[in-house]
Order: structure tokens, then C-alpha cells, then sequence
């Protein structure tokens, strides 16, 4: 269960389920063959719309949140939230390609950071996470 009021600090040990709203009985869908559970991935489109401005925040170990836009997108992505609700940058296209189809059937997913750059790193490698999903094996 994810904590009502959780900051990034503090909660590091309590990993955030992907699909939080999914009711506990549900059972997880059938995991896209070929790709892997668990991988490392950078964060894409930190500097647009003033996200850059929740990085500094951000460190190794934080427990960030996956959200999957919404059905009816001509190309939907994989949203990286920090766990207090603002948004940070989103997964790779060639992720969101086959992990959206999973969340939006209910698949669950834990992501941490576990690298996070200064300002003057490339902003599409500043925050690299580890994400490792629920297949139910």
C-alpha cells in the first residue's frame, strides 16, 4: 500500500506499486514475451514544461511512480511522477511501446532511481531508474 502523504525522503524502502488503483484480487495479465522484467532505464523530457525544477529533489534510492497515459493517445507513454505527484520525464518511446499495452491491462510495477546526474549532465541521461515489474511467476 503506498502512504497517503509520502515524500521521496524517508520512504526509500517502501517501493510504489506502478497501477496503484488496481484492486489487491486482480490478477496480473500475461507479460509481453521477449522483454524483460526488470531493466534500467533513463528518464526522457526532464527540461520541458519546468520539470528540471523537481530533479534537484531526486536521488538514488527515491521511489518514483509510473503512470501510463490514458487510452486514445495517437502514441501513449510511460509518465515518471515523483511520489509526491509532479512529473518528471517519461520513459523511452521503444519502453513505452510495449509496457503501456501491459499497465493500462493492469500490470504492476516498481521504479527507483538509481542514478541521478547534476545539472550538467544530458538532460536524457540526468535520472536513470530500475524498474522491475510484477509478472506473477
Amino acid at each position: 500500500m503506498i502512504p497517503a502523504a509520502a515524500s521521496n525522503r524517508g520512504h526509500r524502502s517502501a517501493p510504489l506499486l506502478l497501477n496503484p488503483a488496481l484492486p489487491m484480487t486482480q490478477t496480473v495479465p500475461p507479460f509481453p514475451q521477449g522483454q524483460p522484467p526488470s531493466f534500467r532505464s533513463t528518464v526522457h523530457g526532464t527540461v520541458f514544461g519546468g520539470r528540471e525544477r523537481h530533479l534537484g529533489g531526486v536521488r538514488a534510492g527515491d521511489a518514483v511512480r509510473l503512470m501510463a497515459d490514458p487510452p486514445g493517445q495517437d502514441e501513449p507513454g510511460v509518465w515518471v511522477h515523483l511520489v509526491s505527484g509532479e512529473p518528471i520525464g517519461h520513459l523511452p518511446p521503444e519502453i513505452a511501446r510495449w509496457l503501456w499495452p501491459w499497465l493500462v491491462r493492469g500490470g504492476v510495477a516498481e521504479a527507483r532511481a538509481v542514478r541521478v546526474g547534476g545539472e550538467d549532465a544530458p538532460s536524457w541521461r540526468r535520472v536513470v531508474l530500475e524498474v522491475s515489474c510484477q509478472t506473477g511467476a
